[in-house]
């Protein structure tokens, strides 16, 4: 993948796929043998166990919005990505009942290509910490 498609991707992923909801647009940039490893310590296998997870986050956090803050990718079909994480806690969460709490976070995201234009696998860091403590369950 050029430089160019793979930030393309990125984008799509984000702005489609988690912000917009939109499983087509998942089918269209995500191979369908994923490896995803997300933030809150889950790793799926498949296109389809990404989109679980993505469901499983929005029933706790229905407003969930992914903002790229930086972004770079190579010739390679590589990208980093700088991110921000916010939603409003209004579902069971870590077995947290919904506590209407704002959850804000940073974190950092590395995606692979597949070889065929689509992303591959993707890893997504984010600080637990503050997530933790913004539900009240650290102090």
């Amino acid at each position: 993948m050029p430089t160019g498609s793979t930030a393309r991707l990125v984008e799509r992923f984000y702005a489609e796929v988690w912000n917009a909801w939109s499983t087509e647009a998942a089918e269209e940039v995500l191979a369908e043998n994923l490896d995803f490893r997300g933030s809150f310590d889950d790793i799926r296998a498949g296109r389809a166990g990404f989109l679980a997870y993505r469901d499983e986050v929005r029933a706790a956090f229905p407003d969930f919005v992914c903002a790229i803050q930086s972004l770079v990718a190579d010739d390679g079909g590589r990208a980093a990505a700088r991110m921000r994480f916010h939603g409003t806690h209004r579902g069971v969460f870590w077995g947290v009942a919904p506590t209407g709490r704002r959850i804000d976070y940073a974190g950092a995201a590395f995606f692979t290509g597949d070889g065929a234009g689509k992303i591959g696998a993707i890893w997504v860091l984010g600080d637990l910490v503050a997530v933790r403590r913004q539900l009240g369950l650290d102090g």
